[in-house]
């Protein structure tokens, strides 16, 4: 390493530990020459992900784009930021450990994975431009494929619950039939 003040490459390492987020190493050096300190952060060299496009044209990965599509769909949702960039960080992750080029569909697929987990509304928005809905009947599927499958977070409420459904049934039947049996009276 070379040095901010006077160029020589004569160096020793003081401090070293790990980076905030993780990602780097910070190491604190100084001089042997002039004895002045300056800091340093090694990270992993990434190597440049390309994307494969439906139209087989290839184009650079871009993180912000990425992030950008599932910020939309989570568009006045109550989903904190550090969700989403923990969402992002981990598509990117599994991106890049599978090879230096990956198709369009597979980002989407991840993508729709993670979200099918974390916001079945924002799911269904990415869906519908990721997936191409082109009518009505395409989207009330893909409810219908939700309402079917078991939800992993208990927190978040079903999109049509089934006990709902049968409940609001009983209460209109029950409605209806003391209708009928106090018809007339007063």
């Amino acid at each position: 390493m070379r040095c901010p003040k006077c160029g020589s490459r004569d160096d020793k390492v003081i401090d070293s530990r790990q980076s905030r987020d993780g990602s780097s190493i910070r190491r604190r050096r100084q001089c042997l020459k002039c004895k002045y300190r300056y800091t340093t952060y090694e990270e992993i060299e990434r190597s440049d992900l390309r994307v494969i496009k439906t139209n087989r044209t290839h184009e650079p990965f871009d993180r912000r784009k990425l992030a950008a599509s599932i910020a939309k769909a989570f568009e006045k949702r109550s989903t904190s930021l550090l969700t989403l960039e923990d969402m992002v960080d981990e598509i990117v992750h599994e991106l890049e450990t599978g090879g230096r080029e990956v198709p369009s569909s597979v980002i989407g697929a991840r993508v729709l994975e993670k979200l099918r987990g974390i916001d079945e509304v924002a799911y269904l928005r990415y869906a519908s431009v990721y997936q191409r809905f082109h009518d009505v009947d395409q989207f009330v599927d893909a409810i219908h494929t939700l309402g079917r499958r078991i939800k992993p977070n208990a927190l978040q409420r079903e999109l049509f619950p089934p006990e709902t459904m049968k409940e609001n049934a009983n209460v209109a039947r029950r409605s209806r039939e003391g209708a009928i049996k106090n018809h007339g009276r007063v």
